[in-house]
């Protein structure tokens, strides 16, 4: 991240504005400009690119959904945190925006916005510094250094359970982020009524992966839902981790439950996929197939390592079909990756190579 980290704000509203330059002018190493709306937010970014935008939704002449979805067809696109009266916690414009590659939304009210930017001012800063860090991570195009893979039960310090029964039960685990819940719906829509039980880590702000959740187990054949601790991972249904809770797979006798807890980020994110990623390659082994799907960072390259290292089958979208290539990119220049396919070919081959996994 820059020395100096730009901020450019994007909102009609002179309140919001003048309001985001008076919170965050003290704060050392920021500096922000402003633009009253996309169109003139561009013409700045072409003489000076921002480190993040912050944006709002609603704005004449262009919506920030069509500017934010703009962006992030770039090469290397600015990362964007949402903050509009249009987003809040479960709302179907705030999954789109999620689903459109925003890194964090932050709902504002529709009175008193100066009094909530005041109090909001720590969190604010926080996105905002989070989502340079992504733009970071992702700009490194260079081979990452040689990391071992980190023992699972160190990720989170307890033990998971020793296996008892050898089972030939399959366990999908998929990992997403920036892009990714467009990209989970073309992967859970194809899947039959009987396919392996799925469990999915999407970057996603806590209390919107329940909206995100019960909108995907309306338009698929498959049950999926908010994970909930003990849930049974079976045929047929995909859990999702909740927002700030990591999700880890365990063996119980002959079946698979997931177990969420709380604790500090992992590779820079709560829920981590490589938590997931790590705890499937203990539980599961030869019975795993980890999915790694479009996101900004590398969270999910090291423990889809361990899941290849494990015996499982691994899978990672290609460049042509991500939002951002980010996290696949890391996993594949690890060798942690097995076959990469566009978001459309995904699916089918989940179902194959879960056919092909061998009963250890």
């Amino acid at each position: 991240m820059a020395s100096v980290l730009r901020v450019l704000v994007v909102d009609d509203s002179a309140v919001v504005r003048q309001g985001v330059l008076l919170l965050l002018e003290h704060v050392p190493g920021m500096k922000v400009e402003v633009a009253s709306d996309p169109l003139i937010a561009r013409q700045k970014m072409k003489s000076r690119r921002p480190d993040v935008i912050l944006l709002d939704l609603e704005m004449p002449r262009m919506d920030g959904l069509t500017f934010l979805r703009e962006l992030m067809r770039e090469d290397n696109p600015v990362p964007v945190v949402v903050c509009s009266g249009l987003a809040g916690p479960g709302s179907e414009t705030a999954v789109r925006a999620l689903q459109e590659g925003a890194l964090e939304i932050i709902a504002k009210p529709q009175l008193g916005v100066g009094d909530f930017l005041r109090e909001s001012r720590a969190r604010l800063v926080e996105a905002l510094r989070n989502a340079a860090r992504a733009r970071s991570r992702l700009a490194r195009r260079g081979p990452p250094a040689k990391v071992e893979v980190e023992p699972p039960e160190r990720l989170l310090e307890r033990p998971l359970s020793s296996l008892l029964t050898v089972t030939t039960d399959k366990v999908v685990a998929v990992g997403a982020s920036t892009g990714g819940t467009e990209a989970l719906r073309q992967v859970l829509e194809p899947m039959p009524p009987d396919c392996p039980g799925i469990v999915i880590v999407q970057h996603m702000p806590e209390q919107f992966t329940s909206a995100f959740a019960k909108r995907l187990h309306e338009i698929c054949r498959i049950e999926v839902k908010e994970a909930e601790q003990g849930d049974r991972v079976l045929q047929g249904r995909a859990l999702i981790a909740p927002g700030n809770r990591h999700l880890r797979v365990r063996r119980t006798g002959g079946h698979y439950q997931v177990e969420l807890m709380d604790g500090g980020r992992v590779s820079g994110h709560k829920p981590s996929v490589d938590v997931l990623f790590q705890s499937v390659a203990r539980a599961a082994g030869e019975n795993g197939v980890g999915v790694l799907l479009t996101g900004m960072g590398e969270d999910g390259a090291e423990g889809l390592l361990a899941m290849k290292l494990a015996g499982a089958e691994t899978i990672a979208q290609d460049e042509a079909s991500c939002v951002v290539f980010g996290m696949p990119r890391a996993a594949i220049q690890r060798g942690a990756v097995d076959e990469v396919v566009p978001i459309s070919a995904i699916a089918g081959a989940v179902l194959r190579r879960a056919r092909r996994i061998r009963a250890p």
